[in-house]
């Protein structure tokens, strides 16, 4: 008999279930934490390496989103395992003004269901999971979606919160 040694699944949050908390560090060398949130929806995305095209696309359509997500209420926190050098040009480069995080260790990518097996040109490896979880102004999730596309998934996001342009 053989045994199975490949990586379990990652465990998906699924609305309801409690956010886990964590605290990482922003682009301007602040401490954010998810409980910074309370009382407001947040929007916690993750995307695996900064200033890539798709990245980059994702990151401005946040950006230029901001203003009515934030007027609706919601708070936008993106996530990558980039170290925080590479986050904060890349928010300088862009303009981003929203809080970027570096999860070096992929610790809170792990505990959202946002790092697993991937595969990309034949090739399998462990990596980011390009993934957007909503999290209620009580720390539940409201809305988790899990390899999603970079370009139009702000306005696919915004219909599925109800806020249609």
């Amino acid at each position: 008999m053989t045994e199975n040694t490949a990586s379990p699944a990652p465990r998906r949050l699924e609305p309801g279930n409690t956010a886990p908390e964590f605290t990482l560090q922003d682009q301007d060398g602040r401490p954010v934490s998810l409980r910074d949130s309370a009382g407001k929806s947040t929007i916690v995305y993750f995307y695996p390496a900064a200033a890539t095209p798709g990245c980059t696309a994702q990151a401005c359509d946040f950006r230029d989103s901001l203003a009515s997500l934030t007027a609706a209420g919601y708070r936008v926190l993106g996530i990558s395992p980039d170290p925080i050098g590479k986050i904060i040009r890349f928010a300088q480069k862009e303009s981003l003004t929203f809080p970027l995080l570096s999860d070096e260790d992929h610790a809170v990518a792990e505990a959202y269901g946002a790092w697993g097996e991937k595969k990309n040109y034949g090739k399998t490896y462990e990596g980011l999971i390009r993934s957007t979880v909503v999290v209620g102004p009580d720390g539940r999730v409201t809305h988790a979606q899990y390899n999603v596309k970079a370009t139009g998934h702000v306005a696919r996001l915004r219909r599925t919160l109800g806020l249609e342009d």
